[in-house]
Order: C-alpha cells, then structure tokens, then sequence
C-alpha cells in the first residue's frame, strides 16, 4: 500500500505470527460484536475494516511474557482528566493513569524524560472504548505501567478530529483496519511507529494482551530505540507521500459523465438485491450514497440505469426503515446493522446519522410521493426534538448503545431498546375485536414486528449472551398482510400497532436511560439544521424550520467568535442547562465550516431570510483564509497553527459516515457563486475538483458526494427566483412548489424589488424583477438565460421537472 509493505504491514505481537486474524477469519459469525467500532467501507475496502487486537509497528518486536492481572477496585482519586469538559475525557478522570489531555505538557513531558507516548483515542458513547476503559485502565498494575513508562495522553475524536484522522491513516495503513477505540504508541516528536484498535487486558489463545504489548514496546524502546525511531520516520515519510493531494499538472477536473457512470457501476456491482444496502456485514447508512444515486437518477431517468439507481435507493431506505437499525418505539436510526438484513443493530444513536438520514428520507419522498418516506423523516426529527435537543437550540452528540437493564445492574448493549414477549403480552393484553382468531394486541404486534419467545436474536450476534430471549423489533409484514393473517381492514391494524408501540414508548421511560453525550459540535449541529430545514421545506412545515433556525441561532450565539470571524468546535451542557466552553477553546476544523455553510444555505432556502446567507458568505471566507492549500488546490482540515507539531495536515478524501468536508464545500462553492455570482468560488471549486482528480477517476465510489458536486458544476446550477413578499399566500405557494420538486442542482433565490438589499448587490438584475399584475412571479436562470415570468405553480413545476 505504501511501497513498503515488508516492513509497513506486519503484524507482530501476537503469540503465533497471524494467528488473530486467522482466528478472525476462521469465525466470521462473531465478528459484528466482537471487533471495535468501526467506519463504514466508503470504496476503499481494505482501508477500512477493522481487526481487533492485532498491532501494527513499523520494527519487528520479541515476544513478551504473559500472567493474569485482574483488575482492582480503581481508587476514587481523579487525574487530571477532571479539569476537561468532553464527557470522553471525564470518563477516564478516576482511572489509575495519568493521563494528559492533548497538549504541550504532555509533549514537552515526553521529551524531557524520552519516553515514548501511548495515545488512546475513543468518543463517550463507544461501546469497546467502555470495554477497554473497565478491562485495562481500570487496571492498577496496567495503570502503573503506562504512568510509569510512557506519557499516556487521552484524545476524543470528536473534539480533535484531525489527530484522530493522523494516526488513523496509520493504523489503517499498516494493518488494513481502524476503529475505536485507537491506540497507537508516537515517538516524543508525535510520529507513530505501534497501532492497533481495542486490545484484551491479557493474552488469550489467538490474541494478545495489552499488558503484554505495554512490557514489550517498554522493552524495545529501552534496546532498539535508534531503529523505531528510524522506522517511524520512514512511516511518516511514505504516508506523507500517500496522503498528498494536489492540482499537480492537472488543468481541469476529469469528465462527469465518465466518473458518474464508474460510479454508478461500482455501486451496482455491490448492491445486495435482497435486502439493499451495499456490503454484506455490518452494514451502515450512508447517507452520501444514496444522495448520489437520486442525483444519478435525475440525469438519466429515462435509460434503465436511471431507473436502477433509483430503486436501488428507494429500496435501501425502505430496507432501512423497515429493520431493526431503525427504533419503532422511540424512532431515530441506530449507528449500524451487524447483519445483512438490518435486522440486529449496534444500538447507538448518533446526530449525524439521524441529520443525514432526514434529508434522504424527504428525498425519496420527493421522488416518489411515497408518505412512507416522508413520515420516517418526520419520526428521525421527532427523536432528535425529543432526545438530542438543548433547550437553546443546540443539538446534542450521540446515545450510547449500553445501558443497565434496570438500575443498580452492569450495563449491557442494547438494553434500552429490546424486548422479551413477556414484556408485551403484560403491556398489551387488549383483545383485538373482529379478528378470525383469538389474538390481544400483544400477540398483534409480535406477529408484525416479528418477536418470537426465544428471542428473534442469533447467538452469533451475541457472543457475551447479553441479548438471550430478547427481540429487535423489525417489520416482517406489511399492513395488508398482517390484516389479511387475522381478517382485519388495513387502517385498524395501523391503529393498533400505533397504539402498543405507543404504550412500549411510555413502560421503556422507566428503564434506565443510554447515556447522553451532551457535547455539542459545530458540524454535527450544521448538519442537523440541514436536516431541520430541508425536510420542513419539502414537507412546507414551517415548525421543522424553526428547530432549524433555532439550531443557527445557537450556533451563532455560543460557537461563533465575532472578533475573529472562527467558529468553535465544541460546547458542552453546564449545570442547569447553561452552555460551557474549554478553556482555551477548541476552535473549529474544516467540516465545522463546510457543515454549518451547507446548513446557512439551505435554512436561507427554506426561509428566505437573507440574514442567514449572509453569516454563510462571511463563514466561507474565513474558511477560505484558514483552510485553502493556495498552492495544491482544495481545503485542509485543519488550520496550520491548531496542528502545529503533527506530523500530517490531511485533505479528507473520502465520503463515509459523514461527507468528506471537501465534497461539501465543493457544493457550497458552487452555491454561493450562484447566489452572489463571485467568480472566486466558482474557480475555487474547479480547482478543488482537480485537485481530487485522480481519486475521483481510480475509486468514484470512494467521493460518491463529490462526483455530485462535479456533476452540478459541469452542467451548470439552475437560479430560480421567486419575486414577491416573503409573507405572501402567492409567493409561499411559488417557494413550496419548487422544494416540492427533486432538484438537488439550483439555488433558490427571493427578491423583493429592493435595490437597497443583500442579494440585489451581489445580483443587480434582481432588482429589476417585479411581480405581474400585483402576483408573485417565478424564474429559472440557467446558463445566464432567465425564462419567462411564472405566477401559476402547475406552470413552475413542469419548467422544473419536465
């Protein structure tokens, strides 16, 4: 992979060379509960899958000893991990290590003293980041030695995005895998030379013990320090090399048609026809995907691979909802499915997903007029209006997976959200009146969602048993089938299964609840504005878009520095509610720029208050003065200074989980060019778009929400202009047929006939436009030729969706 694999890849400190991976490899059945956590393949494969307990180094290292250790009660003394806000951080502050959070002090430590430093990256609701922290660095004689022989720093992912995507590419570059949680072991100068993911306290049959490799990276820091200092800068050197990206000789970025097609195909051949999706297992959302797809369909609607790529995602979607990653009680998506049938989910919930997700689902709505898709959107914000809300706007991280089954009792995985057939048959004992059999409301709902009274869970989805005799809720019929079972109309099932699910909600309130990671990210909360915004424009709900600019006022009231024009990266949940900030503050990183311009613009769209493209203009030249490679072309994710001392500035380069901040500021650009007309952002884009050349031509799939913005740049953004007032019956009615229509290539622009306002400055022929005999008018510009003036909606909309 880096031209030195011999050395790069091995995987040296287990009992017998390889022997963890083939074990791996020998039970494929166990792997969804028993691996960290992991990223979702993202068209790279082998770059992202993770292998658990294997170390990667860039020196072969001598076998070490091994001896049973258990852990003792960890004392109630706190490091100095107490004096941070992540709640990550806070919850390592009473284990026996003394940990240092990222910073000078502990660098300046390790050089003084010449030792080698063990970075441990995870985020709070991480199910192995628990495992480990409870297993090892509770641990009093493990605790010792990383106190003792190494200077043991502890960093959340979520607040330092760029040391966490650093050393990432290392672990994922020298042993095929990454995942959480990461720990990887730097030279005093930060450079790695051992990674791995979650790794057992001792050694077992097939896998080593972290205690072992603590004695020997100890052992060969002390004999061979000179040669893994060597080794490591070697390392370095060749992910340097692999990780550029750069404009090179490269004039122009490749043919869309060209990388939209590949693409597509790529796509294609992974599909899983049965169940969608587009991997065997675990399978996750991947929001970005199915975005390219609709995007793909509306080019080529009318050939057989428009209509592919459509059903591919509409399926998906369905797939999705329809499963067990979906929450029927509470709604809201879980992170990820452990099978192929989404049928068993990891149980954590994260803002991302569900902000992602909610725009997809009103995509599909808007494609197909399906309310189906519509009211799973609706549900996703229902859950994050409910459960990751602040009170001032602010849309909280994440849920944990883990939670006590009742109080007082060790948390177990999915404990909040599963059920036995006792539970409902006590919840739901109503006789169902008019059915062909004797059946109660409870034996209703365990027929459609398909609970069984051994659990409907394999045991090769829950190695540790936690899970024996409980049930994942997943439609296994539709309404007409279930009422056809027992004799009954269609709409009365409905009522019913809506009714005990409603009662489940209720008895699942008194179990304890998943912890909250109440931390607050300027991207994730980007995102969720998107979310807000784009479903209450496509569902012309204007309570959707007030949590939308809601969330934009708490950004810009507690994550905006008016000063310097930065947006921070995090705030945390004071006592009563208040808003907390580190001190110093963690400044924000590129995709808290991308992500909150994406949501400014679209929230404008929704609303037409010009207030809010106007914060997203000023954002994007701050991003432009902090982030622009000048020289190569395209955006690093961190500012120079913020990672001053690391050995990598990285340009993210793949769409995953969430879109690579690249590709939505590509869309962004383009946006703002057609809002405002500024040739700097259109040639910004081209040049971010050839910069990323070479990767969109070898894996499109890898940058699927790239190959989007490729394809709107090189066919040109529609401007559709509504003239009228904004509070107008006329003019809400023009605004509501164009987010009606799938068009994901436009700006929506409103102009009042003032010459005097923000947007007429940018564009003066706005304020030529004027209504038609006292009635809002529409326009689509496109190719800088503008169509005749519109009143009628039916007349709009065929101008849009021919």
């Amino acid at each position: 992979m880096l031209g030195a694999r011999a050395w790069l890849g091995r995987v040296l400190l287990l009992p017998r060379a390889g022997a963890g991976l083939a074990a791996s490899r020998r039970c494929p059945g166990v792997w969804p509960r028993t691996w960290p956590h992991r990223s979702p393949s993202r068209g790279s494969s082998s770059r992202d899958k993770d292998r658990s307990a294997t170390v990667s180094s860039s020196v072969p290292m001598p076998a070490g000893g091994k001896g049973s250790h258990p852990s003792s009660t960890p004392q109630r003394v706190p490091n100095r991990l107490i004096h941070e806000k992540s709640p990550y951080l806070l919850q390592h502050a009473y284990n026996p290590v003394d940990w240092y959070p990222w910073g000078q002090e502990a660098f300046d430590k390790a050089r003084k003293e010449n030792k080698p430093i063990f970075l441990s990256v995870g985020y709070s609701t991480c199910h192995w980041c628990h495992m480990m922290e409870e297993e090892s660095f509770q641990n009093e004689e493990i605790g010792r030695l990383l106190s003792e022989d190494f200077v043991s720093v502890k960093v959340d992912r979520e607040e330092r995005p760029d040391v966490d995507k650093v050393y990432m590419m290392f672990v994922q570059a020298t042993s095929s895998g990454g995942g959480w949680p990461m720990n990887v072991w730097l030279t005093p100068n930060l450079q790695p030379f051992v990674g791995g993911t979650y790794f057992p306290p001792e050694d077992g049959l097939t896998r080593v013990g972290f205690r072992t490799v603590l004695l020997r990276i100890r052992e060969q820091w002390k004999q061979n320090k000179n040669t893994l200092l060597e080794n490591s800068q070697r390392v370095t050197t060749a992910l340097l090399a692999r990780s550029e990206i750069s404009v090179g000789d490269r004039q122009l970025p490749p043919s869309a048609a060209t990388v939209n097609n590949r693409c597509f195909q790529q796509l294609d051949e992974g599909y899983d026809e049965e169940y969608g999706g587009f991997a065997e297992a675990p399978k996750f959302p991947t929001p970005v995907i199915l975005s390219f797809l609709f995007s793909y369909w509306l080019s080529h609607r009318l050939t057989q691979d428009g209509s592919r790529a459509q059903q591919m995602a509409l399926h998906t979607l369905k797939m999705m909802a329809n499963g067990g990653i979906r929450d029927h009680v509470g709604q809201g998506f879980h992170r990820y499915s452990t099978d192929r049938q989404w049928h068993v989910p990891h149980f954590e919930k994260m803002l991302y997903d569900q902000a992602q997700l909610a725009v997809a689902y009103s995509q599909a709505f808007q494609l197909s007029g399906d309310e189906f898709y519509s009211d799973v959107a609706k549900g996703i914000l229902q859950y994050v209006a409910r459960s990751l809300s602040h009170r001032s706007g602010g849309f909280y991280s994440a849920e944990d997976a883990d939670s006590p089954p009742e109080r007082g009792l060790r948390p177990k995985e999915g404990a909040y959200y599963v059920w036995t057939v006792k539970e409902v048959q006590q919840l739901l004992p109503e006789p169902v009146l008019g059915a062909t059999e004797p059946l109660t409301s409870g034996q209703l709902l365990m027929k459609h969602y398909g609970l069984t009274e051994a659990g409907n869970i394999s045991p090769s989805q829950d190695p540790k048993g936690e899970l024996q005799g409980q049930n994942v809720l997943t439609v296994r019929y539709s309404l007409e089938l279930t009422a056809a079972r027992f004799g009954l109309d269609v709409e009365a099932v409905r009522t019913l299964l809506n009714t005990g699910l409603e009662k489940l909600f209720q008895a699942r309130k008194h179990r304890p609840k998943p912890h909250l990671d109440s931390k607050m990210l300027a991207a994730w909360n980007g995102l969720m504005v998107s979310g807000y915004a784009v479903t209450g424009a496509v569902l012309g709900q204007d309570r959707l878009i007030n949590y939308a600019t809601n969330g934009a006022k708490f950004l810009k009231r507690h994550m905006f520095d008016v000063a310097s024009g930065r947006l921070m990266r995090t705030c945390y949940t004071g006592p009563g509610g208040t808003v907390e900030h580190s001190n110093p503050p963690c400044w924000g990183f590129l995709e808290d720029y991308a992500f909150v311009v994406r949501g400014l613009l679209d929230l404008y769209e929704a609303s037409q208050e010009s207030a809010w493209l106007e914060w997203a203009l000023r954002l994007q030249d701050t991003q432009d003065r902090l982030f622009w490679d000048s020289q190569g072309g395209g955006y690093f994710c961190s500012e120079a200074e913020l990672g001053a001392g690391l050995p990598l500035r990285l340009k993210d380069d793949q769409d995953g989980a969430e879109p690579s901040a690249n590709s939505v500021s590509a869309h962004n650009l383009l946006r703002l060019h057609g809002f405002t007309g500024h040739k700097d952002w259109m040639d910004k884009c081209v040049c971010l778009l050839t910069a990323f050349s070479e990767r969109m031509r070898r894996v499109p799939v890898a940058l699927p929400e790239m190959v989007r913005a490729l394809s709107a740049q090189q066919q040109t953004l529609k401007q559709i202009v509504i003239c009228g007032d904004r509070q107008a019956k006329d003019t809400k009615a023009l605004v509501q047929c164009v987010h009606s229509v799938y068009i994901p290539n436009k700006v929506l622009i409103l102009a009042d006939g003032d010459p005097s306002s923000f947007l007429s400055h940018w564009l003066p022929f706005l304020s030529t436009l004027r209504r038609q005999e006292d009635q809002a008018t529409a326009s689509v510009c496109e190719n800088q030729a503008c169509s005749m003036l519109i009143t009628d909606t039916c007349e709009l909309r065929k101008l849009l969706h021919p």
